[in-house]
């Protein structure tokens, strides 16, 4: 059974006991979250496709981890004419663990 949920403007498919970096999330550590733009559930039924949504189905889970990800760099450059910037940044991230899926 799996499901595909959408958070921070992205979708994931996800299973019961899978881990998932996402955008972060407001809630602490150790806290549960559930995640109720639920897109498609797959059954053993088959599959249910909401529209944009299916109704009633969620996806609950726990925070384990806030962090931030690996540092990358922007650096702009234009040839001749003596302009170069640095900069770098590092996305934070919430790594969540999927405990159960209702559909």
């Amino acid at each position: 059974m799996y499901a595909i949920i959408e958070t921070g403007g992205k979708q994931y498919k996800v299973q019961e006991g899978d881990v998932v970096y996402i955008e972060k999330l407001t809630a602490g550590e150790g806290e549960a979250v559930v995640f109720d733009r639920v897109l498609a559930v797959s059954k053993d039924s088959g599959l249910v496709v909401g529209a944009p949504v299916v109704s009633g189905a969620t996806v609950s889970g726990k925070v384990e981890k806030q962090g931030k990800g690996e540092k990358i760099i922007v650096f702009k450059y234009k040839a001749k004419k003596n302009y170069r910037r640095k900069q770098g940044h590092r996305q934070p991230y919430t790594k969540v663990v999927i405990e159960k899926i209702q559909g």
